[in-house]
């Protein structure tokens, strides 16, 4: 009998799970530039996206913002004023037919900032946040 294996790991005919590793499982034995171990568990895409901001629960002061990159986990964008580490924050954005492989959806998300760096030359202020929650919202974007 012919196997093959098809894209979720069943084999044709056979019924059963042929084991893979996940395909971040190797990240733990790799290091970035400045020698510290990578933490990152997921992909992230470098999207340059607007973004819109706000405090969380004071979603009347929105900032407008641009992603530097984007992941299933966390985010990190340019904004033009100050953000705490450990702020609760909310965020929009819409991800583009290039990501979704079908067509343009509009993502909120709940998350934490976990870094800001105010080192930019263009007086932007990088700000890196986990995801804790998100939805897509339907309707006009």
């Amino acid at each position: 009998m012919l196997q093959v294996d098809s894209p979720i790991g069943l084999r044709n005919g056979l019924d059963t799970a042929a084991p893979r590793p996940h395909a971040y499982s190797d990240l733990a034995d790799k290091t970035i530039a400045d020698g510290s171990p990578e933490k990152r568990a997921t992909r992230r895409f470098a999207l340059r996206l607007p973004v819109s901001v706000a405090d969380s629960g004071n979603e009347s002061e929105l900032k407008a913002a641009q992603t530097r990159d984007v992941s299933a986990r966390g985010i990190c964008f340019y904004v033009d004023s100050n953000i705490a580490v450990g702020a609760a924050i909310e965020f929009t954005f819409t991800l583009p037919p290039e990501i979704t492989l079908t067509e343009s959806i509009r993502v909120r998300c709940k998350g934490k900032v976990v870094r800001v760096d105010n080192g930019n030359e263009d007086r932007k202020v990088a700000v890196a946040a986990v995801i804790d929650e998100y939805e897509f919202l339907s309707g006009p974007q």
